[in-house]
This record gives C-alpha cells, sequence and structure tokens, in this order.
C-alpha cells in the first residue's frame, strides 16, 4: 500500500496549551485508521491539520509526496464528516446537495448513500426541520458523494439509527477494499473493533502507539478491543 498522507513532527499550541507535541505518523491507501484517545489528547487538532482548518506552528504534513503548506489543491481528494454537520438552516436538503455541486463544479460520483439512506424523497424539507440523525446521513452522503481518495470521518455513526449505522460500516469496507484511507474517530469500541484495521492512540499530545488492531488485541491476550486497550495502557 503507498503512502497518501506523512505527518512529520508536527506541533500546534493555542496560548500557552501544547496541544501536539510532535506527531509522528504515516497514513497508506487502503487502511481503515481509528483515531483514539481520551478527551484533549488531540485527535481533534490533528484532524483539522489534515483538513486544512487549524494552521500547524511546526512540522510538515504531505499529501502523496507533496508538502500541503499554502495550498487548497489537496482538499478536493479528502471527504470528510464532522461529528455535528452545520448547514444554512432556512436551505432545504436538496439545495444544499446542489450548492456542493456548485462549489465543487464537478458531478457526484458516489451516490450509493444518497439512495441507501433514501435522501431524495426528503430534498424539499429545510434543515431546520431534520433530526439530527437524518443530519448526519446528509453529512454521510455528502462526504463519499465526489469518490475521494481519503475520507475523514468524525463519530460517523452518532445519532445514525442501527440499520443507517450498518450500512456506513459497510460502506467504509468497502472503500478501503478499493485503496481509499479512512481515519475515523469514535467512542464505540465495538465499532472501532469491527472495522477498523489499525489504532493511532493519542496521550497528551503525543504518539502513544500506532498498531494494528489484530496485533493490540494478540499482545494483550484478549478478544475484545476494549478489553486490550485496557491492559495496553496500564
Amino acid at each position: 500500500m503507498d503512502e497518501i498522507i506523512e505527518i512529520r513532527d508536527l506541533k500546534k499550541s493555542f496560548g500557552k496549551l501544547e496541544v501536539l507535541k510532535g506527531i509522528d505518523c504515516k497514513f497508506r491507501r487502503g487502511e481503515v485508521v481509528s483515531v483514539l484517545g481520551p478527551n484533549a489528547s488531540g485527535k481533534t487538532t490533528l484532524i483539522k491539520s489534515i483538513l486544512g482548518m487549524v494552521l500547524p506552528d511546526a512540522g510538515e504534513l504531505l499529501f502523496n509526496g507533496q508538502p500541503v503548506t499554502n495550498t487548497f489543491e489537496y482538499k478536493r481528494h479528502i471527504g470528510y464528516m464532522p461529528q455535528i454537520g452545520r448547514y444554512p438552516e432556512n436551505m432545504k436538503m436538496g439545495q444544499i446537495f446542489d450548492m456542493m455541486r456548485d462549489l465543487r463544479q464537478e458531478h457526484a460520483q458516489d451516490e450509493d448513500l444518497l439512495k441507501t439512506f433514501k435522501l431524495e424523497s426528503m430534498f424539499h424539507k429545510p434543515m431546520h426541520t431534520l433530526s439530527g440523525g437524518t443530519r448526519q446521513k446528509v453529512s454521510a452522503a455528502l462526504a463519499f458523494m465526489f469518490n475521494p481518495e481519503v475520507l475523514i470521518l468524525d463519530e460517523p455513526s452518532a445519532g445514525l439509527d442501527p440499520l443507517a449505522s450498518e450500512h456506513l460500516k459497510e460502506k467504509i469496507k468497502e472503500q478501503s477494499a478499493k485503496g481509499k484511507l479512512v481515519l475515523f474517530t469514535s467512542h464505540i469500541m465495538s465499532e472501532v473493533d469491527e472495522i477498523a484495521g489499525s489504532i493511532l492512540y493519542l496521550f497528551e499530545g503525543k504518539v502513544r502507539f500506532f498498531k494494528e488492531l489484530d496485533a493490540i488485541k494478540s499482545e494483550a491476550g484478549e478478544v475484545r478491543l476494549g478489553k486490550a486497550l485496557i491492559k495496553t495502557l496500564i
């Protein structure tokens, strides 16, 4: 598998608070990596740095071998599903999808989730009338819609009904099999156990470990990831 994202000695502070303290890691095509860690460990800042939403103080981030500093082109190759999607409340759902096509100036290449979640039947509804779960479905459909090389999903199943969650997990596995890189955060260990191939664990702004999920469970002598993590982190 080829490296698609490389992070070198990434550092970020907010005032006197050091959030990232020299992060080094590489992500490869076809990987499904769960970014885990306690609150305030740096997960959100790392993800936002990859997305270009936070500018690091030091270090380097490479996408397909090229530094991303002062460039926006690489973002076209990333699909992002936030934990809480924020949209213009008075716009109709269909207008949101039209707006994204116009902004990208390209046609949708993957509308599987749009159809699976039956969102087209709700295109006439203003966003402020939608439930949290339906908004999550909109975010998921938008993340996959332009067939990106990289998918970054923040708590992807939060608010989704069980059936929609299963559809999304199958979609993630399908994209990984096609060589896409998937990075996701989750507080649901069973979900991580089911779809992740590797775990990047952050603690106090540093990489505590970056290992394959099977290796973590094998070294801990546990079948369940949750118990394996407890033993690993003691």
